[in-house]
């Protein structure tokens, strides 16, 4: 599904790596083991980027997990981005996929289970519900250790996980918990019970030694048997709870089996914290993985390609490409209303670092500087991203500032908002930092806007950031060495139609103020028109 290489001289093989002291608690998403802080709210490139509404269709039907705090932690290290990456690698085998998945709707099972055994009223229900959800957890665990150890893992992640769980099913603690479920569920399924109901209620007691005569009955009537009968046989439904006369009769079993009702009520005592941490919280955590496939399967069917990129801090190498790029928030909507996404290449090699995007409105420059964030951001989770091939860069931070109405209960204006938000950017911003601009300094003159424009200009290039710039001032496209032009295209034969394809080009102006002028009708054609009538 993806295409793409990892970064060799990063990565290490199964053989060679050392769990080390963290070793009994691995993490499927953090190599060094998951942060004990509490991960932070949504980033505020966000909205810009349109990522929430991406990790929305990501995460929908995992509220259980809260899988969308994990698309909020960036990772800062490009050996953590390669962790990820080999575990995506991995999972991109169906068959293990499908083991994986299994293990998790197993694990939603076990909670339902204990749920159910919450929710009882009597105790020795309680009891029972809580056997199954423990005997079905250690048979997942089984499975899950099983299918690692049989399958070909080569991530670290997957790898450190079989390790753990090879010792974990070994211990003493775990081998006690299963074995005692499985004995104690084997005894009851032997409990024979003779209920003997009469007027005035009835009597349970232990079946003495007598014929049964069922088989005998059904041959004697099935001679009176004319054509199919409905059969009124009913099972009872595995999560119906006891009623006050099912709960007297094992109330009454209980008191003729003292010891095995004894040795289930021990056993629950000493297993109620029976889920290992270590399995809950790799339960949860690979589910970032399994939702975000799951999403760009979906988008892959429809032709539109991932990637793993080339990710690399900006103090190693500057040079960043994409080839077969998208927006990933916009793809999934024209996906479902049967749209045509378009795909567009972006480079800079060498001193390039900013790209300056010039072109007609609506022709899909603001798509072009978010796809340019998007893939920036997503590689720094890990994730496979939009596009055929990519390098890029490890950002530390992704600074966006796009058009925005003006706030009426602010004191500050417009222009001084602006100003105020890009003043915040340039302090913070340094050359591993990503600025993306979009057609900012818009309600000034011109003039001013090009002199605002040209020192931010300056600014970007002294810091060194990589930035992609949308504009209607053609000027800052040529501005230095570290800035180059693309532009949004037009159809030759009709400039008012987009292509929405970004070229590297020098802007001209002449397919926007033709359409501009066509808007208005003040075309030649136009006003030979109105003089002729």
């Amino acid at each position: 599904m993806v295409r793409g290489s990892m970064a060799t001289e990063a990565s290490s093989s199964p053989a060679d790596f050392d769990i080390g002291a963290d070793q009994n608690l691995p993490s499927i998403l953090f190599p060094k083991g998951r942060p004990e802080r509490d991960f932070g709210d949504q980033p505020e490139c966000f909205i810009d980027l349109n990522l929430d509404q991406a990790v929305a269709s990501i995460a929908a039907g995992r509220d259980e997990y809260d899988i969308k705090t994990f698309f909020y932690e960036p990772l800062q290290h490009v050996d953590d981005v390669i962790y990820r990456q080999e575990v995506f690698r991995d999972l991109d085998d169906k068959e293990l996929r499908s083991k994986i998945l299994a293990f998790g709707e197993g694990m939603r099972g076990v909670r339902d289970l204990l749920k159910s055994a919450a929710r009882a009223s009597y105790e020795m229900e309680r009891q029972a519900w809580f056997l199954d959800a423990a005997h079905a957890f250690s048979d997942l665990v089984k499975n899950l250790t099983i299918a690692l150890c049989s399958l070909p893992v080569t991530s670290r992640g997957f790898f450190r996980l079989r390790r753990y769980l090879d010792g974990y099913v070994h211990s003493e603690t775990f081998s006690a918990l299963s074995r005692e479920a499985d004995a104690i569920k084997d005894a009851l399924a032997e409990v024979r019970l003779s209920i003997v109901i009469g007027a005035d209620g009835f009597q349970v007691k232990k079946p003495a030694e007598e014929q049964d005569y069922s088989a005998a009955v059904e041959r004697t009537f099935q001679k009176f048997r004319q054509g199919q009968v409905k059969n009124y046989k009913v099972s009872p439904a595995a999560d119906r709870f006891m009623n006050h006369i099912e709960a007297a009769i094992v109330a009454f079993a209980g008191e003729l089996y003292p010891d095995l009702f004894k040795r289930l009520a021990d056993y629950c005592a000493a297993n109620s914290e029976f889920i290992d941490p270590v399995l809950t919280s790799f339960d949860r955590e690979v589910q970032f993985y399994l939702a975000y496939l799951d999403h760009t399967e979906k988008l892959a069917a429809h032709g539109l390609p991932f990637c793993y990129p080339d990710t690399r801090s900006s103090l190693e190498d500057t040079d960043v490409f994409a080839h077969d790029a998208f927006d990933i928030a916009l793809a999934e909507k024209l996906v479902r209303t049967k749209g045509v996404v378009v795909v567009n290449d972006f480079m800079l090699h060498g001193r390039e670092r900013i790209l300056v995007v010039t072109g007609p409105n609506q022709g899909g420059k603001t798509t072009f500087a978010r796809m340019f964030g998007q893939m920036h951001y997503l590689a720094t989770l890990g994730c496979p991203v939009p596009g055929r091939k990519a390098k890029l860069i490890l950002a530390d931070a992704i600074w966006t500032h796009f058009e925005r109405e003006e706030n009426l209960e602010s004191q500050q204006g417009k222009l001084q908002g602006d100003l105020v938000r890009i003043r915040r950017i340039l302090l913070r911003a340094n050359p591993n930092s990503i600025v993306l601009l979009n057609e900012i300094f818009t309600s000034t003159m011109l003039e001013d806007a090009v002199y605002l424009s040209r020192r931010v200009m300056t600014e970007l290039i002294r810091r060194g950031v990589l930035a992609v710039w949308v504009t209607f001032i053609e000027e800052l496209a040529n501005f230095s060495e570290e800035t180059v032009s693309v532009v949004s295209g037009v159809r030759a034969a009709d400039p008012t139609v987009r292509t929405f394809k970004i070229e590297r080009k020098a802007p001209d102006g002449l397919s926007h103020a033709m359409s501009i002028a066509r808007k208005y009708g003040v075309t030649r054609a136009c006003l030979m028109e109105r003089l002729r009538s």
